[in-house]
């Protein structure tokens, strides 16, 4: 029970890499706040998730013995990550550890872009880390610790084709990380990226959509993992994450954490 009373902020937690991460912190203690659009988006046009699986998820971490609340709101919108950090301070007295998963994927080669396809990339993907750091951070300042998990991508490390805002976003959280790592290391904050392969999750189901295959086909083919793998799962990104959040990892700060199968290794 590494994380017993301690706060746990995540984004994009309803499905996927952040439903997996809410459900691994709660079995260690935690207390959460699981932040998610739980609506559908302009862009992609595949719906990632719905107010229903918010519900679920806050039964499934109760029904484990843990305490959960939910928000649902845009992570763009600064006035809705506003109202959730309040909403956690006010359940839980603290945020002590915030991981950024909130993130998009979508195909589209540069210069077909459309600019809002740009924009909703980018402002999904680093806009609303940034801003859920700017209002967890005082928080974290004021007691004095905390932990920062920006989830990033193998493609935060390199190019990748038909995807440069996809890319450019992830990079940017490297960025983001490294700065914030410098800017709080006085206070006992530490923030780390990870940098995952391709995910066993529902963001596939939308890639698939729009390729006119299966999540499963889109894998195999974009995958080049060196292990012999289409995809890692949730829960092995959950694994990293806990790692990362506990006092085993408590001199790592300002670093990337490649979960990759070896794709980097090519």
């Amino acid at each position: 029970m590494e994380f017993k009373n301690k706060t746990v902020f995540i984004t994009g937690a309803a499905k996927g890499q952040g439903r997996a991460v809410s459900l691994a912190f709660a079995k260690s203690g935690a207390n959460i706040l699981a932040f998610d659009l739980a609506n559908k988006i302009t862009y992609p046009s595949y719906n990632n998730s719905s107010s229903s699986d918010l519900t679920i998820l806050k039964k499934e971490i109760e029904n484990l013995g843990g305490k959960c609340e939910i928000y649902a709101g845009d992570i763009r919108s600064e006035k809705d990550v506003a109202k959730a950090t309040a909403k956690a301070i006010s359940a839980f007295s603290t945020i002590d550890i915030l991981f950024n998963n909130a993130g998009i994927c979508a195909y589209g080669y540069a210069h077909e872009l459309k600019e809002d396809e740009w924009d909703a990339m980018l402002d999904i993907n680093l806009k609303g880390a940034w801003l859920a750091s700017k209002h967890c951070i005082p928080y974290m300042r004021l007691a004095g610790s905390g932990v920062i998990i920006n989830n990033s991508s193998t493609g935060g490390m390199r190019g990748m084709n038909r995807l440069s805002h996809y890319s450019a976003s992830k990079w940017g959280l490297v960025g983001l990380t490294k700065s914030l790592a410098i800017e709080n290391a006085p206070y006992g904050i530490r923030v780390v990226s990870i940098h995952p392969t391709g995910v066993n999750s529902p963001m596939n189901d939308g890639l698939a959509e729009m390729e006119g295959s299966t999540p499963l086909e889109i894998a195999e083919r974009s995958a080049g993992n060196l292990l012999p793998v289409p995809w890692i799962e949730p829960e092995d990104v959950a694994d990293s994450v806990l790692f990362l959040a506990s006092s085993k990892a408590r001199y790592i700060t300002g670093s990337q954490f490649v979960l990759d199968a070896g794709l980097l290794t090519r």
